[in-house]
C-alpha cells in the first residue's frame, strides 16, 4: 500500500494491483504518455528526491507536488519517527561528572554541526563536546574552570 500526498493537502491510497495496473510508457527521460480510461495523459517529472521521496510532476500542463510513501515509510510514521528529520537536539548535558577547561563559544553565536563547543575534563582525559547541529547559542550554563555533575545543563539552544 503506498500513499501519495498531492500539494500538501490531497491524500491518495494506493495498492499494489492500481500501480501495476497503470498504462505508462516512458516517451524520453522523464517523460510519460499515460492511458486511463480511455484518456490520453502526458506527464513530465520536473524534479526528484528519491531520499525525501518527493517528486514535481508536470501533468498535461498542471504542475502537481508529490509525495509517495511505501508500507515502511508509513510504520516509521506510525511509531512517531520522522524521516530525515532534522536533529531537535535543544540543549547540550554534560555526557559525565568534570570539570569545564574551555568554552569555544559564545551566547548568540552560530554554530554549525560538529563544531567544537567546549572542553570537559572527566577522569584525567579531555572530552570535547561537539555540535549536535547547526544553531545560534541561546545561553551558557556554565563557566570555564566550574565542575558540573553528569547531566548537568551545559549550553542551549535558540
Amino acid at each position: 500500500m503506498y500513499k501519495a500526498k498531492v500539494n500538501a493537502s490531497y491524500e491518495f491510497d494506493l495498492g499494489q494491483e492500481a500501480v501495476d495496473q497503470l498504462d505508462a510508457v516512458e516517451t524520453s527521460t522523464n517523460k510519460y504518455h499515460i492511458l486511463q480510461n480511455n484518456d490520453s495523459i502526458k506527464a513530465n517529472i520536473l524534479s526528484k528526491d528519491f531520499n525525501k521521496k518527493t517528486y514535481s510532476i508536470k501533468v498535461n500542463n498542471n504542475t502537481y507536488d508529490v509525495v509517495i510513501n511505501d508500507a515502511l515509510d508509513q510504520q516509521i510514521a506510525a511509531l512517531g519517527f520522522e524521516i530525515g528529520a532534522s536533529k531537535k537536539v535543544n540543549e547540550i548535558k554534560a555526557p559525565m561528572p568534570g570539570l569545564i577547561l574551555e568554552i569555544n563559544v559564545e551566547k548568540a553565536q552560530e554554530v554549525k554541526e560538529d563544531d567544537p563547543l567546549l572542553i570537559l575534563e572527566a577522569m584525567k582525559m579531555e572530552n570535547v563536546i561537539n555540535s549536535p547541529r547547526d544553531g545560534v547559542i541561546k545561553s551558557i550554563k556554565v563557566n570555564q574552570g566550574d565542575t558540573v555533575e553528569k547531566n548537568a545543563l551545559l549550553i542551549e539552544f535558540e
